[in-house]
This record gives C-alpha cells, sequence and structure tokens, in this order.
C-alpha cells in the first residue's frame, strides 16, 4: 500500500496528471467547460454531459505576458489566468469548449469580455446580495439560461433527472471532503496543512468524479488508520491557525510552508477550495434547480454584501479546529477581501478573543523574507 506523503503527491499533481486525460476526453468527443469561480454550478455542467474543469491561474510564470494587455497593479490570480489563456500554456484551456464565468469582481469582469475574444464565453450576472427573494429570483434566472446555452451550444437535454443524479454525485464529493478536512480538528491534527491543501486544490482536476469519489474514500480510511496506529508526524505542541481570505492557491507554498516552518500548523482552510465552498450540501429534497440557486447564492464571498455568513462560518470554524490564530491572506487589488479585514479582525480579537494577520502579498517571491518575518512573530506570540 502506498504511504501517506505519496498520495498526497498523487492529489496534488491531478493539475499535471490531467492533461494527458482532458486530451484523451477531448479526442473521445467529450465537452469540456472551463470555469473560473466557486459560484459556478458544476451540476448543470455535468447535467449537460460536459466535464467542468478550473481555468484559474495560480502560477506566476503567465503574468509577464498577461500584463502586455492588463495592468501590473491587477490581482495575480485574474493575471495568471489570463496570462494561461493567450500563451496556450493551459491545456485545460486550450481544449475547452465553453467558459463560465460570474460577475464577482470588477477585474474579473473586464477579462472575460478579453477571453471572449478567444474562446465561447458565457457570464452568470451574480447578485450582490445572498438573502433578498429578488437576489434568488435572480441568480435563479441566471441558472436556467446557463441550462439553455449549454443545452444550445452541446445540443443535448438538461433533465432534472440528469440535475438529480449530479447533485448525488457532487454531494458524496462534498460529504468526503468535510470528513477528510474534519481530520485536522484533531489533536493533534491527523495531517500538516501542506498535505491538506494538496487534496483540496487537487480537487478541480479529478475528471472522473465517480472515481475520484473512491479515491478520496481510500484516502481518508488510509489517514484515519495511520492516527489510530500513532503514525503521526505531526506534534501537538504546534500552534493551530486557520486561513482565510482570497483563494490561496498561487500563494500556498510560501504561506503554508512557512507557517509550518515555524512552528505552527494549518488546521482550517476557510477559502474558496475550502470550507466556503463546500461546508454545505446541496438539498436533495426539493426541484434540483432551486436547490442549486439556493446552494450556490449562499456562499459567503467577499463580492457579498453584507456578508455576515462568512462570521458565522468563522465563528464555527475556529472553535470546532481548536484554533489558535487566524491568518488572512488578502492577494493584491482584491478590494473587498481587503476592506473586509477591518471587520474580520474585529470579529476575532474581540468576538473570539485570538490574535488575527492579515497578510497581503502577490504571487511573486519578492515578499517571501517579509511574510517568513511577520509569520514567525505571530506565532511565537500564541
Amino acid at each position: 500500500m502506498k504511504d501517506l506523503p505519496q498520495i498526497f503527491d498523487e492529489f496534488s499533481e491531478a493539475r499535471r496528471d490531467g492533461f494527458l486525460k482532458i486530451k484523451k476526453l477531448k479526442e473521445d468527443g467529450n465537452k469540456i467547460v472551463g470555469v473560473y469561480c466557486a459560484y459556478t454550478p458544476k451540476e448543470v455542467i455535468m447535467a449537460s454531459g460536459a466535464i467542468p474543469v478550473s481555468l484559474c491561474g495560480t502560477s506566476e510564470e503567465p503574468i509577464k505576458e498577461a500584463e502586455k494587455h492588463l495592468p501590473r497593479n491587477l490581482c495575480p490570480l485574474i493575471k495568471s489566468s489570463y496570462g494561461f489563456s493567450i500563451t496556450d500554456k493551459c491545456p485545460y484551456f486550450y481544449f475547452s469548449d465553453l467558459l463560465v464565468g460570474e460577475t464577482t469582481c470588477d477585474g474579473k469582469k473586464k477579462m472575460y469580455e478579453l477571453l471572449a475574444e478567444i474562446k465561447p464565453m458565457h457570464i452568470m450576472y451574480l447578485p450582490q446580495n445572498y438573502k433578498t427573494e429578488d437576489s434568488i429570483n435572480s441568480w435563479h434566472k441566471e441558472l436556467n439560461i446557463l441550462k439553455d446555452r449549454l443545452e444550445s451550444e452541446f445540443e443535448v437535454e438538461i433533465t432534472e433527472d440528469k440535475l438529480k443524479e449530479a447533485i448525488k454525485l457532487c454531494n458524496e464529493e462534498r460529504k468526503l471532503l468535510k470528513e477528510f478536512y474534519q481530520l485536522s480538528s484533531l489533536c493533534p491534527p491527523a495531517m500538516k496543512g501542506f498535505d491538506l491543501i494538496k487534496v483540496l486544490e487537487g480537487t478541480s482536476f479529478k475528471l472522473d468524479k465517480k472515481e475520484y469519489v473512491k479515491e478520496l474514500r481510500d484516502l481518508i480510511d488510509k489517514v484515519k488508520c495511520d492516527y489510530e496506529d500513532e503514525n503521526n508526524r505531526v506534534s501537538k505542541d504546534l500552534k493551530r491557525i486557520l486561513i482565510t481570505g482570497c483563494p490561496i492557491g498561487g500563494v500556498a507554498e510560501k504561506i503554508i510552508k512557512t507557517i509550518e516552518e515555524n512552528n505552527g500548523v494549518v488546521v482550517c482552510f476557510e477559502n474558496c477550495g475550502g470550507a466556503k465552498s463546500i461546508e454545505n450540501l446541496v438539498d436533495e429534497t426539493i426541484g434540483p434547480m432551486e436547490a442549486l440557486t439556493k446552494h450556490y447564492l449562499s456562499i459567503p464571498c467577499s463580492c457579498m454584501t453584507p456578508n455576515n455568513d462568512r462570521l458565522d462560518l468563522l465563528s464555527r470554524l475556529v472553535d470546532e479546529y481548536k484554533v489558535d490564530g487566524v491568518i488572512e491572506v488578502v492577494l493584491q487589488a482584491c478590494h473587498t477581501y481587503n476592506v473586509e479585514t477591518y471587520n474580520i479582525k474585529k470579529f476575532i480579537n474581540n468576538d473570539k478573543k485570538i490574535p488575527y494577520m492579515a497578510l497581503e502579498t502577490d504571487y511573486s517571491q519578492t515578499d517571501i523574507g517579509q511574510i517568513s518575518t511577520r509569520i514567525g512573530a505571530f506565532i511565537e506570540m500564541l
């Protein structure tokens, strides 16, 4: 049987390993839909028979090319995503038949205009509030417009049964991912944060969901078995850190590794790709389009106003994971998350009564020394 480090690495390499698989799927006549955000209702795409795959850029490599068209002081995630699209260095983008984006932020909205010159592009107009009846009705309409576009684009019919089947499969994935990351709530945690993020990030590039669900089940059982046998490499003396804020893919190594080289361990990720988009299931007892509308609109991203559900989620996670300190990661030029740091700091310091620190960064390595110094000092004071 493979050991855990090897299994974690296999999930981390899912993006690279998927390159040949996506080419084969395309050659076999499958349709590929590239997506950029957690708000994308992947079940609708799956019900059309197409395969959804994440196109978010997490590397500094193509940013220089992107800056020939985009401003330098733009979010690195946007620049990286766009850079991969214009350099043909991302097979997932190259093989995509349709791109789907949402109006979460101004930078992405304008980038989508440029992408529409390269590939067929579908924009979902996301309401900025998830509580009002008007917002719910508007988002329900957007899901139906996407459904119509997929049916027209791929000449298929998206039936209620196909939607229910996709919801059931994705819910099974969510249940297993939650069961997996909840192993970090143990004392000591069952894994390092860097191993945890490898699996969470690999999720988007596992193209066969049924096979992936089985892999997750096997991984969870292996982690539990090792933990019970005390084959656990995580010290109980490390300070338990929760990471919140922007998507962390492009800065995972310099942030998480630095934390875990300074007597800390990341036990929870509230970011997109972590608990924020996985914590809740799609309701299988009501109509599928209604259920998907409610589920996806309830994601507590900083693009929503007000965004009080984010505080509720953070409160539960801090308690469940027995967190010693919270580190918020803000990508350069992400104004909504940057503005929210004021209220998040107040909430964490005053209501949860634990230390909080915000780190603003980009995909470059130029600030790694400063980040190391700040993280080291933060953990030392816990």
